[in-house]
């Protein structure tokens, strides 16, 4: 009975040591990039920088409704943490624009633009991560710091830009660092 239990002792020992974590080198302690959720093409394939939309739409409401709702703490583009208020008003613009009258006299007048922010605007998202490599294998592994929904926008020239809505950091040890450089 005895040499069983060795046996299964040593057994049990092979199989932790072979379960160790592999040694990661650090490749950068920063890397912020954009993700298309939404494909910029009809051409790709359904899976190609694109999330299906019941998918996405889950993905966006779990972001902007736990950000609305109080549920993430949200940070603007300073890193400075943003009230529920605040994250609200982040959905509608108002802008005082003045404008030339396209016909004679072509007199200025001031004119008030509102514009909205709807979640299906939001087709990208951007992360900021930690990468990590295993040089033995290739191994790679990325850490999520924070996540920003990005909506595409249109200004009213009708050009084309991508807004930033607001961040949400999920590392608690990121967050931290935050706090202490914004005293």
């Amino acid at each position: 009975m005895k040499i069983y239990t060795f046996i299964l002792f040593v057994i049990l020992i092979i199989g932790f040591i072979s379960c160790q974590n592999e040694e990661l080198n650090v490749v950068t302690k920063k890397i912020q990039y954009d993700v298309n959720i939404k494909s910029p093409s009809p051409d790709y394939d359904w899976w190609i920088q694109n999330l299906v939309g019941p998918e996405r739409e889950r993905l966006i409401d779990l972001i902007v409704d736990g950000a609305i709702s109080g549920k993430w703490q949200a940070y603007d583009y300073f890193n400075d943490s943003i009230s529920v208020l605040e994250v609200r008003t982040i959905f509608s613009d108002t802008l005082v624009a003045t404008i030339m009258n396209d016909f004679p006299p072509y007199d200025l007048y001031d004119t008030v633009i509102i514009s909205t922010i709807s979640k299906s605007d939001i087709e990208r998202i951007r992360f900021l991560e930690e990468w990590y490599i295993n040089s033995d294998n290739l191994y790679f592994y990325k850490k999520i710091l924070g996540i920003a929904p990005i909506a595409k926008r249109l200004d009213f020239n009708g050009i084309e830009r991508w807004q930033p809505l607001f961040w949400i950091y999920v590392d608690e040890s990121f967050i931290k660092d935050l706090s202490n450089n914004n005293q």
